[in-house]
């Protein structure tokens, strides 16, 4: 396999038919990483055409579970295997600490692991009570067919296991196109799957843009199903391609998370202390770029003034830098394009009347090493509200914007102020409101004195323009499942419903 040989149809490695390349840069100095194919619609209808065969024609939709969910743990165990290099990889292309892609590898193995064992533990199916003796009804779920995954620049290998994993453990077929951004993650796993032994045409990847990759896969009438995590806009292009055909749909397009603290969770010193340190990990984890960043601090007025000013203190002490190196706390942002929208946000703000506590620009030359790299500085913006573009709109930045409320219905007010609903948090020592909180948030998770932390059983997704449809969880198994009843008359008679 060379280095453009980034392609997977039909069991081979291959480069672009049209011969094009893509630089992949590291986002720490913005030199060239690597070289991959730069895939078309040539390429995709290739994918799709042998994902197509596999399943109409292969054996893998009928292969038993047992064996579906073999493959997917011996995919766990080479990922475990390979942890440090794709880790390392995983840093270099998104710009991540190398502990967090050490973490990714961990959280694509649980995943893997978990959708085995979902299929192996589910009975033959849900039978329903027709209310005769003479007739055995019963639910089946079918894989939905051929999957198009299209997948996000930020946790490239995490949510192509999001998608891959229940894909194929429904009996699945797909072809995935990973971001052009960050590609590399996703073809290594796509090594992996070929290794443990994943039939030829049940995988696919295709590198290249989303337009005309991901455009092409949205429309295409041979897909089943298309899965897409990415921007609002983006996605809404998605669904309007695939109304053509009438695929199924899911999408996750983000979030603009609100992090509620409440006074009583600032009661003690410990317990200032932890909100704040959440409060920085909601916030900057990979420099904001996560589609549940809790970039909206949502503070109670009285421990406002003390919580911002400790906050902003040690957001000024983040540790930037490359990834791979010892103490770096936050990465840079994952491309000049990146980079620059940070900045008109903040300046957007600042005009908007927002005050800057920290940051607000990039770092200076001597505070960074490598200095050509797209990194911005952690930064902290106060005296938000809600008509502001840097509250409204996902950033993927390192930005928090910070708002005050007077009582538990201003904050659920404040918190709810958006079209998305993805995430939210809450932070309290009152029990029952915190209860009551989390029941009135309208997000699809929300976490009460804790930020960020999933889990594969779990389902994951968002209301509003957050998106439509669950990833992991039985849920996330589902969204590739097609439902059948199968109804059969053990006693068939003559209904003469017609005289004749």
């Amino acid at each position: 396999m060379s280095a453009v040989e980034t392609i997977h149809v039909n069991g081979a490695w291959q480069a672009a038919a049209s011969g094009a390349q893509r630089e992949v840069l590291d986002p720490a100095d913005a030199k060239t990483l690597a070289l991959v194919a730069e895939g078309g619609v040539a390429d995709t209808d290739a994918a799709v055409a042998a994902a197509r065969r596999a399943f109409d024609e292969g054996a893998w939709p009928r292969t038993p579970v047992a064996e579906r969910a073999a493959l997917l743990r011996r995919v766990a165990d080479l990922l475990q295997r390979d942890r440090e290099a794709i880790a390392l990889t995983e840093s270099r292309d998104t710009g991540k600490t190398l502990e967090e892609g050490r973490v990714d590898v961990d959280d694509v193995t649980n995943a893997f692991r978990y959708f085995a064992d979902l299929v192996m533990n589910e009975s033959g199916g849900r039978v329903v009570d027709a209310g005769s003796p003479d007739v055995h009804s019963v639910v089946v779920y079918e894989p939905v067919g051929v999957c198009a995954m299209i997948t996000p620049w930020n946790y490239p290998l995490l949510q192509a296991s999001w998608k891959i994993a229940p894909a194929l453990a429904a009996g699945n077929t797909f072809v995935i196109k990973p971001s052009e951004v960050t590609p590399l993650s996703t073809v290594h796993l796509m090594k992996l799957l070929v290794e443990a032994g994943l039939p030829a045409g049940v995988g696919n990847v295709v590198t290249g843009s989303g337009d005309p990759v991901g455009a092409r896969l949205a429309e295409h009438p041979d897909v089943d199903l298309v899965s897409f995590t990415g921007g609002l806009a983006s996605g809404t292009k998605v669904m309007e391609a695939a109304a053509a055909s009438v695929k199924k749909v899911a999408l996750e397009l983000g979030g603009k998370n609100p992090n509620v603290v409440f006074a009583d969770a600032c009661a003690t010193e410990e317990g200032f202390d932890t909100a704040v340190d959440q409060a920085l990990n909601a916030a900057f984890i990979h420099s904001g770029q996560v589609c549940s960043a809790g970039a909206r601090l949502i503070i109670e007025d009285s421990v406002r003034d003390r919580f911002v000013a400790e906050l902003a203190r040690r957001a000024e002490r983040i540790k930037l830098g490359r990834g791979t190196e010892p103490g770096v706390e936050c990465g840079p942002l994952v491309s000049a394009a990146q980079l620059a929208k940070t900045e008109r946000y903040v300046a957007a703000a600042l005009a908007e009347g927002a005050s800057l506590r920290c940051g607000g620009s990039r770092p200076e030359p001597s505070q960074i090493r490598p200095a050509t790299g797209y990194f911005y500085s952690p930064t902290v913006l106060d005296h938000c509200h809600g008509e502001m573009s840097v509250v409204r709109e996902e950033t993927f930045g390192p930005i928090l914007t910070v708002e005050t409320f007077h009582t538990e219905d201003e904050a659920v007010a404040l918190a709810n102020d958006t079209e998305y609903g993805l995430a939210g948090a809450v932070w309290t020592t009152d029990a029952g409101r915190a209860r009551r909180v989390a029941g009135r948030l309208r997000h699809g998770t929300v976490w009460i004195n804790d930020y960020h932390p999933y889990l594969p059983q779990a389902e994951w997704g968002g209301f509003g323009k957050s998106g439509i449809g669950r990833e992991l969880g039985p849920s996330g198994l589902n969204e590739y499942r097609e439902p059948k009843h199968i109804y059969q008359n053990l006693a068939p008679r003559p209904v003469r419903w017609f005289g004749g």
